[in-house]
Order: structure tokens, then C-alpha cells, then sequence
């Protein structure tokens, strides 16, 4: 049996343009964040700093739970990377983040504990209610007027949708 290799993957060498992941050396991790370890360094820079970095994690979290109603992707995402851009300078961001993510593995792990047909049901559950969702928005509000003429055509097929 050969040994397998420590550090990175046979054959191929770090660089310096390595992100400061799980493989990078301690220097490469300290490159990564020097500029905000010259932010920090002046108090000016620093608080003004603070201040657009709340104002873009505030925006996001806000964005987030405009959009959180209309189907798709919109809120709980824009909310958790709201979260992470305060965590990167906020202390009560961070932790909150952190029980977040706690409380997804949590969920993750009991959902993967359950039997294959509960999940199903579960899955099949979740997109009827978005498509449910979806066909009531369409309904009160009509095809948005920013579509194409083919996709409000397609749309004016279904029951109940009027343009």
C-alpha cells in the first residue's frame, strides 16, 4: 500500500493565488485579509468601513425579505448573505450566523434520518406550495410586464391568469 500524501494533492504545487482555503499556508491566509488589516489600522478608515459594510449587510437582509414572498430564491438566501457580510465585522452577526448554520446541519441531519417516503412526501409538499405560490401571484397580479410576448403567452394558458 503507498502512503498517501500530506498536504496538497500529488503533483500539484500551491500557489500564491490560493483563496486561504483548508490547504493554504498560514502566510497565504494572512495575504488574503492585509487589507483589512491596513482598514483596521486607521481609525477613520476603520469606522467609515463599518458603516458600508452595514449598510450592504442591512440592504441584502432587507432585499431578502422584500422578495422573500415571490417564488423563487429570493429571501432566505439574500437574508443568510446579508448575515454574512455583517459577520465579517460585527461580533452579534457572527454568532447569530453561526446559530443559524447550526440550525440548518440540525435540520439537514433529522431530514436525512427520515424515511425515503416521508421525504419524498415532504419534497412533493414543498413544490406544490411554491407552484401553489406561484400560480396565486400570477393570479392577483397578472403576467409582469417586463416578460417576453411568447412567456405571457404560455402564461395566459393557464387557468385563472389574465394579463
Amino acid at each position: 500500500m503507498t502512503p498517501v500524501p500530506a498536504g496538497p494533492v500529488a503533483g500539484r504545487k500551491r500557489t500564491g493565488s490560493s483563496r486561504g482555503g483548508p490547504g493554504a499556508s498560514r502566510s497565504e491566509r494572512r495575504d488574503r485579509w492585509e487589507w483589512r488589516a491596513r482598514i483596521r489600522a486607521d481609525p477613520k478608515k476603520h469606522r467609515v468601513y463599518r458603516v458600508v459594510v452595514a449598510c450592504v449587510g442591512v440592504f441584502l437582509i432587507l432585499l431578502g425579505a422584500a422578495t422573500g414572498w415571490l417564488p423563487g430564491p429570493g429571501g432566505i438566501p439574500l437574508v443568510l448573505a446579508g448575515l454574512a457580510v455583517l459577520a465579517s465585522e460585527f461580533a452579534w452577526a457572527h454568532r447569530l450566523l453561526k446559530r443559524a448554520r447550526l440550525a440548518v446541519r440540525r435540520f439537514t441531519h433529522w431530514a436525512g434520518r427520515q424515511p425515503l417516503w416521508l421525504r419524498l412526501t415532504g419534497s412533493g409538499a414543498a413544490l406544490a406550495g411554491a407552484l401553489g405560490g406561484a400560480w396565486l401571484f400570477l393570479v392577483v397580479m397578472g403576467p409582469p410586464d417586463v416578460l417576453p410576448a411568447a412567456a405571457v403567452a404560455f402564461l395566459d394558458r393557464i387557468p385563472g391568469v389574465e394579463p
